[in-house]
Formats: C-alpha cells, structure tokens, sequence
C-alpha cells in the first residue's frame, strides 16, 4: 500500500509540474497494492493444501510466472473462489470458513499472478483468466464458481475459453466495463484526459486491441445450462449500478441482489451476502 500512495503522490506531483510520466499510469493501473495476511486469516491458509501453477507474462515480464493454489477440503461439490484486484484468495475468510462447515465442499482459492503472495509486480485481466484457465485445465471442475470485482470478470472470460462450465455462477460486484474503471482511477488523481488518451493508445499497442474491448455487455456469451447471481450495491463507485443495469438488460435471465451500501471491497465479507450464497448453492447442489 505504501508503493501504491507514492505512486499516486508522483503522478500529482508529474501533473502540478506538467511532466510526462506516462509510466507512473501503467503502475497505477497495473500495480496491485499488497495487504498483510491478518493472523486469522494466515491460520486458516496453514490448514489448506497448496501448490502452484504457471502462466505466462506476455506484455510486462516476457516470463513464467508461478501463482500460489490453496485447497481446502475434498468433497464432491467443488467451489472455485477468484479474488478482485489487488487481493488475494485469503481475503474470502470468511466465505471460506462458512463453506468449511457445509457438507462435502472442495474449495479452491488462488492468489492471481502479481497479487497476495504470487510472483509478478504488475498484473492485468489477461492474467486472472489465465490463471482460472490453468486451475480449470490442471483437472479441477467446479460445480460453484464466485468471482469478485475483476476476479467475476474473469471467470465470465475463462468459463467461455475453456467450455468447462459450472452449475452456478456467482458474481459479487462484477466489472463490466474495464476501460471506465480505468479511467475513474486516473480521474481520482486527476490526470488529464491529454495523458489518459496516450494511455489507452499505448495500451492499445501493447495489449493489441481497445481497453473498450473489454466489456461484459458485449463479451457475455454464458451457456444458459449455467445459473448466474449477481449480488451489487446500487452505490457502488468502482463497479456503478448504470454499467450493471445495462449488463442485466442484455442478460434478462441472470438473476441480481442489490444490497444497499455494503461496499465495494466488503461485499463478500457481508453476514447477509454470505447467507444468502450459501442459500445459492444449497439450492443448488
């Protein structure tokens, strides 16, 4: 977190003198901040199984990079559980600990590349799919599949790659729209939109394609074999109700909750969203 407020600090400071410092906006971008595992929570990761899969870094290290898996249980209804950005998969304690105590659950949570304790400094959506994809193909087929934030997002994406579906698909305040996330992070330290565009033209080069390519409303295309539940907060700044909106009116059969200023970040940490998963899945399975 420290890194991530003096990046913040010499991109206010680039803009106050009018420099050009372009490559402070790819580390705010794309520099997950690292939180500490709390003492609970690093308990709770002693008593999982662990192990490590590989993706590959094409746009910021050109190298294998090793992400870290951790497993709990080995029932036959298996949870698979992604993260959000700047997270890591201990972040869902709390989902974890109630699903411990359901039975015969399996529960996979990873910390995506560049993120929690996983190799990579900057990491990006193409990494969390990858990710997901690696775990679907390593011979893990999940029943339940929960994403938050960017990690809802990539599921959609990974899901669809691979054609490994879930019965159930759970999304908490999921990204619909990368491109505007992107630009509300640099709006809220106040880049001009001068910098912003030669931001998105070199993502567009590096990346190959359009932030605005990255959409769910468009690149939606789940089996409608599979159930999907949204839960969201109508005033939600990071995720906001008009991109959700427009997402539910493509997708008239997905099914959504809103639950009123729960937050962003704490969505999955709320009692009355984690009850109402459970309901999900015990429905489900």
């Amino acid at each position: 977190m420290k890194r991530l407020k003096q990046i913040i600090k010499d991109i206010k400071d680039a803009q106050e003198k009018g420099t050009d410092r372009s490559d402070l906006l790819w580390q705010l971008i794309c520099y997950p901040p690292k939180m500490p595992v709390r003492l609970l929570q690093q308990n709770l990761l002693d008593e999982a199984t662990k192990f490590s899969l590989s993706v590959y870094d094409a746009e910021f290290s050109a190298t294998e990079l090793r992400f870290n898996v951790f497993k709990w249980g080995s029932g036959k209804h298996k949870v698979l559980l992604t993260h959000g950005w700047g997270s890591k998969a201990i972040d869902f304690a709390e989902l974890i600990t109630t699903f411990r105590t359901m039975p015969d659950i399996e529960i996979v949570a990873f910390d995506a590349p560049g993120n929690g304790s996983s190799e990579g400094d900057l990491s990006n959506l193409g990494l969390y799919v990858q990710a997901v994809n690696a775990i679907l193909r390593n011979g893990f087929v999940p029943k339940i599949v929960i994403g938050h934030s960017l990690g809802a997002m990539a599921n959609t994406l990974a899901i669809h790659e691979t054609g490994i579906l879930p019965s159930l698909l759970i999304s908490l305040t999921p990204l619909i729209r990368l491109k505007e996330n992107f630009q509300f992070s640099m709006d809220s330290v106040g880049v001009t939109k001068v910098a912003q565009d030669n931001f998105f033209e070199k993502f567009e080069q590096l990346f190959k394609g359009q932030a605005s390519a990255y959409n769910l409303v468009d690149l939606y295309h789940m089996n409608a074999e599979v159930k999907h539940w949204i839960a969201y907060d109508s005033q939600d700044l990071i995720s906001p109700y008009a991109y959700i909106a427009e997402f539910l009116a493509r997708n008239p059969a997905v099914v959504a909750v809103c639950y009123e200023g729960v937050g962003h970040d704490k969505i999955f940490k709320s009692p009355q969203v984690i009850n109402d998963v459970v309901l999900q899945i015990n429905v489900d399975t």
